[in-house]
């Protein structure tokens, strides 16, 4: 049964991951992140560089998850028991069962470690088992080539372009990749294709 997600503690776990709630005191966790690889948002709307990006990003999601409309996660690596990034729920639409997922980052040490796909699997099988959302969207810079390939990896279908529908943080205007997953698709063939792709 759908609910206000943002009233919940939720933490999420495997063998792998630890997704618990983004807090204001993770600023020190996150801090190396926006000193040391500002590469890191190169396409991101909003950039967490530096001390005050960092401070910015986690003062607004979390101004956000108390409208009800952002869950955000810190991402704990089991393997080498460090912090490794963050990630989100977003444009939260209860009535329409519905959600982003996105403002997803990892450092560089963990980019290509099979992390991301542990994390999917957690927030997907959260939002369409516990949650009972209809549709699970995901968007990109048309360019970040990535980004891309790595929702695809985890099993979204690709809906289209959307064409210069955002300002981007550093100037200009960007294009939009759309990609979703929705619930039948997960539970017939998704969920089976990450859970294989994890062991």
């Amino acid at each position: 049964m759908i609910d206000r997600l943002t009233d919940k503690e939720i933490v999420l776990e495997n063998n792998r991951v630890l997704l618990r709630p983004l807090a204001e005191s993770d600023y020190e966790h996150l801090l190396p992140f926006a000193l040391n690889e500002a590469d890191l948002w190169k396409y991101s709307l909003i950039s967490p560089a530096g001390e005050e990006g960092m401070k910015n990003y986690i003062s607004t999601t979390l101004q956000n998850k108390a409208a009800g409309i952002e869950y955000p996660f810190i991402v704990f690596d089991k393997t080498t028991q460090q912090y490794a990034g963050s990630t989100r729920f977003y444009d939260i639409q209860p009535f329409n069962k519905t959600t982003q997922l996105g403002y997803t980052w990892y450092g560089k040490a963990f980019q290509r470690t099979g992390l991301n796909r542990n994390c999917k699997l957690l927030l997907f099988q959260f939002a369409f088992e516990e949650w009972g959302l209809e549709r699970v969207e995901l968007r990109a810079d048309a360019n970040n080539a990535p980004s891309i390939n790595a929702m695809k990896a985890v099993g979204c279908t690709v809906e289209g372009i959307l064409r210069s529908n955002m300002t981007i943080e550093a100037g200009g205007r960007r294009d939009s990749i759309v990609l979703s997953i929705l619930k039948d698709e997960w539970f017939s063939s998704v969920k089976k294709l990450l859970q294989q792709k994890i062991h």
